[in-house]
């Protein structure tokens, strides 16, 4: 599992939790900094990517079009980049899970 974290997320995530989500990248790893959300959910669909965000876009997307590709949404206000990694950490298996089923298009996690 690929996780696709968007601009309002710090690129950091991605080293910090590469040794639970390899291969998992930031938007601006791809150019994408300034993307508008349809981009960001293509790129993502078509790359095999769960985007992770805080956005609430894509929340409404998810409901609209389905998967691919699944989305997580940050339920957490203006936090630390340590907040948001812990949280991700302490629900790897319920994020997991979510991965796993086939109908599930959003995942928040607070």
């Amino acid at each position: 599992m690929r996780l696709l974290f968007d601009q309002n997320l710090s690129h950091n995530l991605v080293a910090s939790l590469s040794d639970v989500f390899p291969g998992s990248a930031h938007v601006r790893d791809f150019g994408m900094r300034a993307a508008d959300d349809e981009a960001v959910w293509n790129f993502a669909a078509q790359n095999g990517y769960t985007i992770v965000s805080k956005d609430d876009d894509f929340h409404q997307r998810s409901f609209t079009l389905g998967p691919p590709p699944k989305v997580i949404g940050l339920g957490l206000g203006n936090c630390s980049t340590q907040a948001i990694e812990s949280l991700i950490r302490w629900r790897e298996r319920q994020i997991r899970e979510f991965d796993a089923d086939p109908q599930s298009a959003f995942l928040l996690l607070r």
